[in-house]
């Protein structure tokens, strides 16, 4: 009878553990967007005002740029840090990169850096971008500085 309640202990002590680290699972539905971030609105704010040529839709613009994963309670609402980079020159309209990137650029003087919040559906949407570091419905948060206007 002991051992017998030894085991049951034994067994309610393990499903408790299983219990407590499952708790914040969500077996088939976690994404790491949660909540919901479709409803981020798309924001510019400029930190630095540059004082050259200014962009406007059908330049061709070189830019450069850091990004984060959109958090609604970290500092600036930068959450995790992705690799920014340089883009290669790119006609503002086009196209070429995702729109919300562009519509940032629209209006920045070069020399200027600009802070835009872009919401899934004006960057990489439902799918998340094709390397799995942007999951889907991903807000962003771009810091773009403006280098030339052709």
């Amino acid at each position: 009878m002991n051992s017998s309640l030894g085991r049951r202990a034994a067994w309610f002590a393990a499903a408790s553990v299983i219990i407590v680290v499952c708790s914040g699972c969500d077996f088939g539905h976690a994404t790491p967007t949660a909540p919901d971030q479709n409803n981020v609105q798309f924001s510019t704010t400029d930190l630095t005002v540059g004082t050259g040529a200014v962009a406007a839709n059908g330049n061709s613009v070189g830019t450069s740029y850091a990004i984060w994963l959109y958090s609604d309670k970290a500092t600036d609402h930068k959450g995790t840090s992705l690799q920014g980079g340089t883009p290669p020159n790119f006609v503002v309209g086009a196209g070429t990169l995702i729109k919300g990137y562009e519509m940032a650029v629209v209006g920045m003087a070069v020399g200027g850096t600009r802070r835009a919040i872009v919401p899934p559906s004006l960057a990489f949407g439902a799918s998340g971008d094709s390397t799995g570091a942007i999951p889907p419905n991903a807000a962003l948060v771009f810091e773009i500085q403006l280098n030339s206007v052709q």
